[in-house]
């Protein structure tokens, strides 16, 4: 288990967190999620000890990370996969890794198999491609097959396999009832992937709810409805509680009734349809309309 209590960090007179509480709990994956400058990094750091607080606690199990006995058996961290020797090789570099904790070399040709790379393990990590590098970061996280991961950013630079990849070894970590916390920028992948949600913006928690929570209470459902009598089943479905949308003179999207409702309503009135198409709202939807106020760095839209 994971748990920040008021974690609060300064760098000068700039706030990067603040006072940002939760808890990952195990046997679920957790995602992390914020705009860039949001605050999840350091508070990523803040959680492993290479940032202390000017305020607050992190513990990783109940105990604050730098005081674990062998770090790399408890927790498996990735947060920068570029943070490696250029000059060794993926196999020397965890064995390195590995010779600190006195994990066998048994286990690194285990981590290289399960992360892919056994076709560049002599190869020098300076030379690998950025998916390689990201595998060689997983491989060096799981190297203590530790039951807790904190994966930033994993399936960056991957290609479609390794993404899938990914997604499944944090599924089936989470299945063993390890504790994972995930942060991604792709919410299609993050929304396959997720049971839990935790969103930062400006340094501070948004969210923190079971992910299908938090699609419900942050979108809308909506009915895509085309007829030829559009006026007509406009007339027939309004209410209070009723927003109509008018895309096309024929296409209208309705929030507030379900489709099975306004098909009736059309039924009754002989209003001919050539399309009910209900939408449910995604994680994309549910995160931009949570973070719009809290975006740092904003581009401008193309018209």
């Amino acid at each position: 288990m994971i748990t920040a209590e008021g974690l609060t960090k300064r760098f000068g007179d700039k706030t990067a967190v603040q006072d940002v509480s939760f808890t990952v709990r195990p046997g679920t994956v957790t995602g992390f999620l914020g705009p860039n400058g949001a605050g999840k990094s350091t508070t990523m750091r803040l959680i492993v000890g290479l940032d202390r607080p000017t305020s607050g606690r992190a513990t990783v199990g109940g105990r604050e990370y730098r005081k674990l006995a062998a770090p790399l058996t408890e927790v498996g961290v990735l947060l920068d996969a570029k943070a490696v020797h250029t000059g060794r090789t993926a196999r020397n570099h965890l064995r390195a890794m590995a010779a600190t904790h006195g994990i066998p070399s048994s286990r690194v040709d285990e981590v290289i198999d399960l992360a892919g790379i056994g076709a560049v393990a002599r190869k020098r990590a300076g030379k690998f491609s950025l998916g390689m590098g990201q595998r060689l970061g997983i491989a060096s996280a799981l190297l203590g097959d530790p039951h807790t991961l904190i994966l930033d950013e994993p399936v960056n630079g991957l290609d479609p396999e390794g993404v899938r990849w990914v997604r499944q070894f944090v599924r089936h970590a989470a299945s063993e009832g390890r504790t994972v916390l995930l942060s991604s920028h792709l919410m299609s992948e993050m929304a396959q992937t997720a049971d839990h949600v935790i969103v930062m913006g400006r340094g501070q928690v948004l969210a923190d709810a079971p992910l299908e929570e938090l699609v419900r209470a942050w979108t809308r459902n909506t009915v895509r409805v085309r007829t030829p009598r559009a006026a007509d089943l406009a007339a027939a479905v309004a209410g209070a509680d009723v927003e109509i949308v008018s895309i096309q003179p024929d296409l209208l999207d309705i929030v507030g009734l379900p489709a099975a409702r306004i098909g009736d309503l059309a039924a009754d009135r002989g209003i001919p349809l050539h399309e009910l198409t209900p939408t449910t709202g995604s994680l994309e939807d549910a995160y931009l309309a949570l973070t719009g106020d809290a975006v740092e760095y904003r581009t401008k839209e193309i018209s």
